[in-house]
């Protein structure tokens, strides 16, 4: 009767207090097994007026501006759920864009580099808002976003809106840098985006049509089936490969009477195209763009762009020319959007060409807005600037001098915090920093010790814009953003120079794993890590394995294998869509 009596009160309190059964029981019954209740309902505290209260504070809301690489990365490496969540981009999908001038040529199509946005969020085990809209104005001050719908003013609704958010992440790219050229935004096509790719496309196969017709004469006929690319860069480069491939290859069968008019001519401003590239890769580039009958000019500055013609300028001897054309490709590099040239006058940053970050992403001047990818660079500190505070962190005594055990003490934290110390070590095959203290005798003063440091920060180099340094940030901000509240505790990152204590997590560090330039023709170079170069017909079997393993589903990686299946089977379609 008793056991029934205890069984009975227990059985009230769960039926008054159902979220205790998210306890564990543990029970001696049976040798010492364990006996777990559990329900799916979340743990709530209940108030004295028989309210219900949640056990944890709010979530702080953090909103992605982008869906571009680093956005996507930070989405997809995000697994705290201790965050809402919100995703504003004009774009409702993310876009493989190294594949971008094969999808001008046909080569592959445009939706198979293409993957909706939603798909790739609804993965996460924690919901995430998507808004397709454009970011208007970033009002730092009152933490809110003015927004514009993306989609068509027809169809009703509010078409402008207000996001507010707690922390913010800025991952929006960049637009094309037409250097303020006359005629270029008017007359010349772009390849930044999908939708750049498939106007590209028709009007190639455009000027091919047009050049057929029996009304056209030749000279018409030159005109419109010369091909200007502007800009010896990776795109530049590529995409001139790719139209070579598709005159040769498929244009040539399709258009026999009008392929042979066909010429391509690439312009750029520098003395070599691809001269972020090893000389070796280069140099055989612009061997084989000429063995292929690409007119390459290099020192040529584009002047001016009108409907029909080219202007440029020979920067050795300053004479100008001018080239017609059919269709003229503009690929010189990007410059900031409005939104953040905008943004950056607010924060004190309007001198700037691009919006600055410390080490940790934080854009400078700003509280809980990080920025990533094409639209900011990393503002490194210089070790000269923190010198002083450097010295005083290392010695441990009141002397005005240090020994090198105290400087071995603080060496991590210095290569950590400023990595262009390493650069520099490598540079001057020095093999570490204790050993640059080596040619002083006795212990170390300021002098001494500046003195030893004056030249490293000759080392200091902006990331490039690449796909690669977007999506580490992204991977990089999203673990931060993981392990936030366990860093609060206990932080990881290298010693504060300036004041006390340590850096919550470490800075950013761009790995550099290689990099492709197709050349056309099946051959391929490839630069990767270690000073090792690669050129020919294997290595593009290579860039095949890489781009497929980089693609962000099995659905895109499906989709662009039988692509390139199909095209070598079938040929590159060129019917205008």
């Amino acid at each position: 009767m008793r056991g029934y009596t205890f069984y009975a009160k227990v059985s009230r309190v769960f039926q008054t207090y159902p979220s205790l059964s998210k306890l564990l029981v543990v029970s001696t019954v049976g040798g010492g097994s364990l006996l777990a209740f559990s329900d799916d309902r979340p743990f709530q505290r209940v108030s004295n007026d028989g309210g219900q209260k949640p056990e944890c504070n709010k979530k702080k809301k953090v909103v992605v501006l982008g869906t571009g690489w680093a956005a996507t990365s930070f989405l997809k490496n995000l697994k705290s759920d201790s965050y809402e969540v919100q995703v504003v981009s004009p774009r409702n999908y993310f876009a493989f864009t190294p594949l971008l001038p094969s999808v001008t040529s046909g080569t592959v199509e445009a939706r198979s580099v293409v993957e909706p946005i939603r798909n790739i969020v609804k993965k996460r085990g924690y919901q995430i808002d998507f808004k397709e809209a454009e970011c208007l104005k970033i009002d730092a001050s009152k933490k809110i976003l003015h927004c514009k719908s993306a989609q068509a003013t027809n169809l009703g609704g509010k078409e402008e809106f207000t996001v507010d958010y707690d922390i913010l992440i800025i991952a929006v790219g960049a637009q094309v840098n037409t250097f303020n050229t006359p005629g270029v935004s008017e007359y010349a096509h772009f390849l930044k985006e999908v939708e750049d790719a498939q106007k590209l496309r028709n009007t190639v196969i455009d000027c091919f049509e047009r050049a057929s017709l029996p009304s056209v004469s030749d000279e018409e006929r030159k005109r419109i089936l010369h091909f200007v690319v502007v800009g010896g860069g990776p795109v530049g480069v590529e995409f001139a490969a790719e139209l070579h491939d598709i005159v040769v290859q498929d244009i040539s069968k399709l258009y026999p009477s009008v392929s042979n008019l066909a010429k391509i001519t690439l312009l750029e401003a520098g003395d070599h195209i691809l001269n972020m590239y090893d000389k070796r890769i280069t140099q055989f580039a612009e061997t084989k763009f000429q063995r292929d009958g690409i007119d390459l000019k290099t020192g040529s500055m584009v002047t001016k762009v009108s409907e029909k013609d080219v202007s440029s300028k020979d920067r050795a001897t300053g004479q100008c020319s001018t080239l017609p054309y059919g269709l003229v490709v503009w690929s010189t590099g990007i410059a900031p959007r409005p939104v953040i040239l905008d943004f950056m006058k607010q924060i004190g940053q309007g001198s700037r060409r691009v919006l600055a970050t410390d080490e940790w992403l934080r854009v400078e001047g700003c509280d809980n807005v990080y920025a990533l990818g094409d639209c900011a660079t990393i503002n490194q500190r210089k070790v000269m600037e923190d010198i002083s505070a450097i010295f005083g962190q290392a010695k441990t005594n009141d002397a005005g001098h240090l020994n090198k055990q105290e400087f071995r003490e603080v060496i991590g934290d210095i290569t950590e915090r400023y990595p262009q110390v390493e650069l520099y070590l490598k540079k001057s095959k020095v093999k570490n920093m204790v050993a640059l203290l080596d040619k002083y005798e006795g212990e170390i003063d300021i002098e001494k010790f500046e003195k030893a440091l004056s030249e490293v920060d000759t080392q200091m180099k902006n990331l490039p814009a690449t796909a690669q340094v977007a999506a580490q940030q992204g991977e990089y901000l999203a673990k931060c953003f993981n392990r936030m509240e366990k860093c609060e505790m206990y932080p990881e990152g290298p010693r504060r120079f300036r004041t006390s204590g340590q850096h919550r997590f470490h800075p950013f560090r761009y790995k550099h794993f290689g990099q492709f330039a197709p050349l056309g023709g099946e051959q391929t170079a490839a630069q990767l890590p270690g000073d090792w170069v690669s050129i020919g017909h294997s290595t593009q079997w290579l860039w095949y394995s890489v781009y497929a393993s980089k693609l962000v589903s099995w659905r895109t990686r499906m989709l662009v294998v039988s692509d390139w299946f199909r095209r070598y089977i079938f040929g590159r379609d060129t019917s205008r869509i």
